[in-house]
């Protein structure tokens, strides 16, 4: 799919999610295509689970959850994300390098790390690195590429390749969604690609996110659950999910 169409098919998503509701013709107007490509774009979605497909249109699908932007996200359970931060800092040692994705949990997460003497953090988060700047032995990394400014995320290929040129000892990944279809998800497919990118260069691979976000799901799968190593959340993990996680090899810490 060219970056076009990942764009349109993302928003077509969102748009659906705020609306309730979507036509055929609408759509065609709004991103100035035809309506042959709408369909196939709806088509393609109802089979991934993103919308339900219906004649002339598109309803919301009740899997999929409302992306909010950082400025929305920053306030939503906040001092559950504070506890859940400073639980993931501790698992940070004196001299590691590591990975902080994009969020608002991370972002407080590197309020908790202005202590150290000697750590590389690399981030593709703009708020992450904002929260760095004061800390003096901390050597911060920025991914660069492409600034998608609802997220304060860096994506793409210049943000690929720079990962590429590195090895971590831990990546400390924020999600949209845990479900037992999707996985491990996030709402934008470029974002997705990156965090499969972070895991692949780390060697191990903390999921940090409060409790919320189980049983939702975001548009692109990051991974399973096999694929991470600890999962930090508080006491609201639903216990299928607790035990799905642990039967997977998965460490849950749970934050008091």
């Amino acid at each position: 799919m060219t970056a076009n169409t990942i764009e349109r098919r993302h928003d077509i998503v969102q748009t659906t999610i705020d609306a309730g509701r979507v036509q055929v013709p609408e759509l065609a107007e709004k991103y100035g295509v035809s309506t042959v490509t709408i369909r196939g774009d709806l088509n393609y979605l109802h089979q991934k689970g993103l919308l339900v497909r219906t004649r002339g249109g598109a309803v919301a699908s009740n899997r999929v959850s409302p992306e909010l932007s950082v400025r929305e996200k920053v306030t939503e359970h906040l001092d559950i994300k504070r506890r859940i931060a400073a639980t993931a800092a501790r698992e940070v040692r004196e001299q590691d390098t590591i990975i902080l994705d994009s969020g608002t949990t991370t972002a407080e997460m590197a309020s908790e790390l202005q202590h150290f003497r000697r750590l590389v953090v690399m981030t593709n988060g703009l708020n992450v690195a904002q929260k760095l700047v004061d800390a003096e032995g901390v050597e911060v990394l920025m991914t660069g590429g492409s600034l998608r400014k609802k997220s304060l995320s860096f994506y793409g290929r210049a943000a690929e390749d720079a990962l590429q040129c590195y090895h971590f000892d831990k990546v400390f990944l924020g999600v949209d969604g845990i479900d037992f279809q999707g996985g491990i998800t996030t709402h934008f497919e470029y974002e997705a690609n990156l965090n499969r990118l972070m895991c692949k260069v780390a060697r191990q691979v903390i999921a940090v996110t409060d409790s919320s976000k189980f049983k939702r799901s975001g548009v692109h799968k990051i991974c399973d659950f096999s694929d991470i190593d600890i999962l930090i959340t508080d006491r609201g993990i639903p216990e299928a999910f607790h035990e799905a996680l642990t039967d997977a090899g998965v460490r849950v810490v749970i934050v008091d």
